[in-house]
């Protein structure tokens, strides 16, 4: 019999390759979990330690290759539909191995946790080699106010591997890599794993998505455990996959998405047997998609309105192709009541970073956000981490302060202001802006938009429209849709635009299968140049 090849098969391509080969050459004894893990942490060395540097990658699971070789036997089945697949997670993800859970914070250098967050867990189940914790923007970026996305005191700054030699004088990229999830996104990218896991509670999974040019979920709050997730806000807070297709993002959701007792959200879950099911080209025909953009009524116009040249023209291709594929277009404004934030949902914040041109002055951030925070993040510490002398957050803060040269390079403005609420959810003025956010970005905004227009799916621009539906606690789908150019008044060389589309609750498989229909017809995504096959 012949055996499988020691090193991963050139026409495996795994700079650009889709999970779904992957399994499949597993499956086919074409490849090894070993070769596989090693051609990964090659890629890394080169690209994500070397060359470019892109950074993606915080540390490595010092037993990738230990575990790999236990699954070099075992080929991807029903049961274990991911045996010796390299998925990367981000690192506010607890793992219960050698490897540190961190969020970036120097403060928890070092901090482990005391068991397996449910997501590593159900990976583990599915077979995936765990190659390692992605870097991202410290805390899920709810450290400090204008932090620049990927960046991290303990890991650095991630860079977008389209654009990765553009920075400014201060050292941070003119054309960012999209935030919070950052490393887990440009690895997917560059060809670093077959996968990764982010996590999102408003636009952290979609930004970067739309920055990097892959798909990810962003499922509705409750289909994938939150348990063992360091926390922004419950309320919104939910893991999701990153891929470099859509049938790729429905195979992890198949694996993902479990009722959890440590989560009770989960319970009330609603998901079919397979979301791979039904992914077809013809699924876009006779759907009814929202496009949130009136040219007569341009002040209300804030999805599209605001588009640079590029991206309008990319977008009318966008919603053409849709067209052609049979795709009933709605163009019609958002309502404004469901857009704009409800009132008391947002406090003023004194912005102290350093390196911000608003530093001194009041900037607004969710009151959601800040008083979660606190409740959820000790309610983290004290349960699930463990090997660090950090206990609440508090501590966290004391610990930035008597390192602030290491540890605050842009501040902790919004730990601060989280540290001074009660941390027990108790106070009235964030029940009231939980409800108000609610009925802003629920009842008034997508419930209503997708009431009146009898709508399938609403469409937004890159990640536009990631406040409105993480608010509601609703899905969508990021797929890539091409190139734009130019970032802060700067000339950029292209990079990518992703669009999403945006659903009621548990609507993921009408999502997944959109998104498949218009990636098979438009076929968007091209992997970074400079990053080849070694």
């Amino acid at each position: 019999m012949k055996k499988p090849t020691r090193r991963a098969p050139a026409e495996l391509k795994l700079e650009d390759a889709p999970m779904s080969d992957i399994i499949d050459a597993l499956a086919g004894g074409r490849v090894t979990a070993t070769a596989l893990t090693k051609a990964y942490l090659a890629r890394i060395a080169a690209y994500d330690r070397g060359g470019p540097m892109l950074n993606s990658v915080r540390a490595l699971n010092p037993d990738a290759r230990a575990i790999a070789g236990t699954l070099d036997g075992r080929k991807p089945s029903a049961k274990r539909p991911l045996a010796g697949v390299p998925i990367l997670v981000k690192d506010n993800i607890a793992t219960s191995d050698k490897q540190p859970t961190t969020a970036g914070s120097l403060a928890l250098e070092g901090a482990r946790a005391k068991r397996d967050a449910t997501v590593v867990k159900l990976l583990r189940k599915a077979g995936a080699v765990i190659l390692g914790k992605a870097n991202l923007t410290e805390f899920a970026n709810i450290l400090a106010i204008d932090m620049p996305s990927g960046y991290s005191s303990l890991g650095g700054q991630v860079k977008n591997p389209y654009v990765p030699a553009l920075v400014d004088g201060r050292g941070i990229p003119i054309v960012d890599p999209g935030g919070s999830s950052s490393g887990s996104a440009v690895a997917v990218a560059a060809g670093l794993c077959a996968a990764s896991i982010g996590t999102e509670t408003s636009g952290s999974l979609l930004h970067p998505a739309s920055r990097n040019g892959i798909v990810t979920v962003k499922p509705t709050v409750g289909l994938i455990s939150r348990a063992g997730v360091m926390p922004i806000a419950h309320s919104q807070d939910t893991a999701g996959p990153m891929t470099r297709t859509v049938r790729d993002a429905a195979l992890l959701l198949n694996v993902l998405a479990a009722e959890d007792p440590r989560d009770p959200v989960t319970e009330r879950q609603r998901r079919p047997a397979d979301y791979t099911a039904d992914l077809a080209r013809d699924a876009m025909k006779g759907a009814r998609i929202g496009v949130p953009s009136d040219p007569a009524d341009p002040l209300n116009d804030c999805y599209y309105g605001k588009l640079s040249s590029d991206g309008a023209r990319l977008m009318a291709e966008v919603i053409k192709v849709m067209q052609d594929l049979g795709a009933v277009i709605v163009r019609a404004n958002m309502p404004t009541r469901g857009w704009i934030a409800g009132p008391g949902t947002g406090m003023a914040v004194l912005n102290r970073n350093p390196l911000s041109s608003n530093k001194g002055n009041p900037t607004g951030a969710p009151i959601v956000f800040l008083y979660e925070l606190k409740y959820g993040l000790n309610l983290y510490l004290r349960d699930w981490a463990t090997n660090t002398g950090i206990k609440t957050m508090a501590d966290i803060v004391a610990f930035n302060a008597a390192n602030a040269e290491r540890a605050l390079r842009f501040g902790q403005d919004l730990f601060l202001a989280a540290d001074l609420t009660k941390g027990d959810l108790s106070e009235r003025e964030y029940k009231s802006a939980r409800a108000m956010d609610l009925l802003a970005a629920r009842t008034h905004g997508m419930d209503a938009y997708m009431n009146q227009h009898r709508l399938d799916a609403v469409l937004f621009p890159g990640a536009t429209g990631a406040a409105i539906a993480a608010k509601a606690g609703y899905p969508s789908v990021m797929v890539p849709s091409g190139f734009v150019a130019g970032a802060d008044g700067k000339d950029t060389p292209d990079y990518p635009l992703g669009v999403s589309f945006a659903g009621r609750a548990w609507s993921e498989h009408k999502l997944l299968r959109l998104a498949y229909a218009y990636e098979q017809a438009s076929n968007m995504r091209k992997p970074p140049l400079g990053l080849p096959g070694l």
